[in-house]
């Protein structure tokens, strides 16, 4: 997030798109909640199902699946065609706005309208709200990013912060919200094919120069893989052996059936888990690991706080932390690295520029926002207040293009998938508490107009089949899907949803196409439906 949590409630709009917040961050909902509710905060929700938030919406826009870069164009087509940008800030702070003005031409409102479903005069009217607001905030999540053209995506909401001057100031911002606890922390800490700890490129000499020096070994230059190119290199037969800390691929991954063949094809399989996951089932060496409540640390937050990790139990058995268990296994390979929690941090400090002045101590006091350059500085809340990393901000052509999958006679609806209240993420925990009790089953939500076409009733027990495979699961009916599009979530191994899932990619990001997918439906034991 370029700004705080705190933020939120200082928004005249705040512009929401592909995130289920209520259900999903719902603790930072409350914020924006509150931020309608009592402060006069105009929601802008832009959502192709009616999710809990759009009670609180003054607009709600609801597009096409695979639509976002059309109707984000269109937008800032709107701000560029009505004089409605910062002038003061595209000139100061960005470049190209001239040539994303003439780009933008093409993508009038009516004329995406047959794209997104969307109507134009409602499509300007929220581009109106949000350019003339005097401080106005972007959130976003993996409706945005969960797609062949998520880069895309992220660039176009960029562009329309930039053109509207919303950045660098309390209210504003683009701000994701990260899908799991510590995403934010394991990307700063190099879990990225590209970079080192701290978004530093490991193609850069100078870089690997300083990594080199303080590991006493050489850093190659080469780009390391995404989660899709390992599974693609261990089916090839090219990536041996995987180590797996906390992760359920097989429930996860899109083509759930071709993942569990790749890893089946490794030569060694390590997973360090919780509990005995589907993915831990098909391991060659399964180690015990510990849950947050066991060990200590830090926990970077979506809002780039960096936050002391205290344990507060001790673990059972001989559960090692996930540092422990690396450190042992390098050991063993022949690099001996011992690190305890607050050596590991220190060593951060010095390798990682926006972590430089954060240690354990200043966090017994309380959390701290990166980046933090040196000891004794307070933390950056907002990002951008007086320029960007690269100088100006650039404005980016972004064109859409629709999904990799579409609808046809043999695959008439699109299947999106997500989260729910009760039950989180593949449900290796979720579904072994008392949570279990609130949601115990999975179910396909469907428009009551396509199940009356298909003849399908609430409770039918339906078969779900897509290009790559079939799933069988109990039908739920509900107006929140819009017709022709049904939804599941990916958390009850037992249905594993991702079997369906295309293993589309964004060839920038390496993230998979989760949001779109073409499959048919029809009642389980019966004919397909057409």
């Amino acid at each position: 997030m370029t700004n705080s949590i705190a933020d939120i409630e200082k928004a005249d709009v705040i512009l929401v798109t592909g995130s289920n917040t209520t259900e999903n961050h719902p603790v930072l909902a409350q914020s924006i909640k509150r931020a309608v509710l009592h402060g006069g905060t105009q929601l802008i929700l832009v959502d192709p199902r009616k999710v809990p938030l759009a009670r609180y919406a003054s607009l709600h826009l609801r597009p096409k699946l695979g639509t976002d870069v059309a109707w984000l164009n269109a937008m800032a087509r709107v701000v560029l065609r009505e004089s409605l940008q910062d002038t003061k800030f595209v000139a100061k702070r960005t470049e190209g706005v001239d040539e994303l003005a003439a780009f933008l031409e093409r993508y009038e409102p009516e004329a995406m309208e047959r794209i997104t479903g969307i109507p134009a005069g409602v499509l300007t009217q929220a581009a109106r709200l949000y350019a003339r607001a005097n401080r106005a905030s972007i959130f976003y999540a993996m409706g945005i990013t969960q797609h062949q053209q998520g880069t895309d995506n992220v660039r176009a909401v960029a562009n329309l912060a930039m053109l509207c001057g919303h950045l660098g100031k309390p209210g504003t911002g683009v701000n994701p919200l990260r899908g799991q606890n510590n995403v934010q922390g394991a990307c700063d800490m190099g879990a990225l094919p590209a970079f080192l700890p701290g978004y530093q490129r490991v193609d850069s000499a100078e870089v690997r120069a300083k990594f080199s020096g303080a590991w006493g070994r050489d850093i190659s230059a080469a780009r390391g893989l995404t989660i899709g190119e390992m599974i693609e290199a261990a089916g090839a037969g090219k990536l041996r052996a995987l180590l797996v800390f906390g992760e359920n691929p097989v429930v996860t991954e899109p083509d759930s059936d071709g993942t569990a063949r790749a890893l089946d094809a490794l030569e060694m399989l390590v997973v360090q888990d919780l509990f005995l996951t589907e993915t831990a089932q098909m391991a060659h060496f399964v180690l015990p690991g510990r849950s947050f409540a066991e060990k200590d640390g830090t926990f970077t937050s979506t809002e780039r706080r960096v936050q002391k990790l205290r344990r507060a139990v001790e673990a059972p058995g001989e559960a090692w932390a996930d540092g422990e268990s690396v450190c042992r296994l390098s050991a063993l390979l022949g690099y001996p690295m011992i690190y305890e929690p607050a050596e590991a941090m220190r060593e951060i400090a010095e390798l990682t520029p926006s972590y430089a002045g954060i240690d354990h101590a200043r966090l017994e006091k309380g959390g701290i926002q990166w980046p933090c350059p040196q000891a004794g500085h307070p933390g950056t809340p907002i990002l951008h207040t007086d320029g960007f990393t690269r100088g100006k901000g650039a404005f980016a052509c972004v064109e859409y293009k629709p999904p990799a999958e579409k609808t046809g006679k043999r695959y008439p609806l699109l299947l999106t998938t997500g989260r729910t209240r009760y039950a989180y993420h593949a449900g290796s925990m979720t579904v072994r508490t008392a949570l279990a009790a609130m949601q115990r089953q999975g179910c396909l939500e469907m428009n009551p107009a396509d199940a009356e076409l298909l003849a399908l009733a609430d409770g039918d027990l339906v078969r779900v089949e897509s290009q790559r495979g079939a799933l069988t699961t109990r039908l739920c009916l509900s107006a929140r899907s819009p017709q022709g599009v049904v939804f599941m979530s990916f958390h009850f191994p037992e249905e594993r949803v991702n079997r369906l899932i295309s293993p589309a990619f964004d060839p920038q990001s390496g993230i998979p196409e989760y949001k779109v997918t073409a499959v048919k439906v029809a009642l389980a034991g019966g004919e397909a439906s057409a």
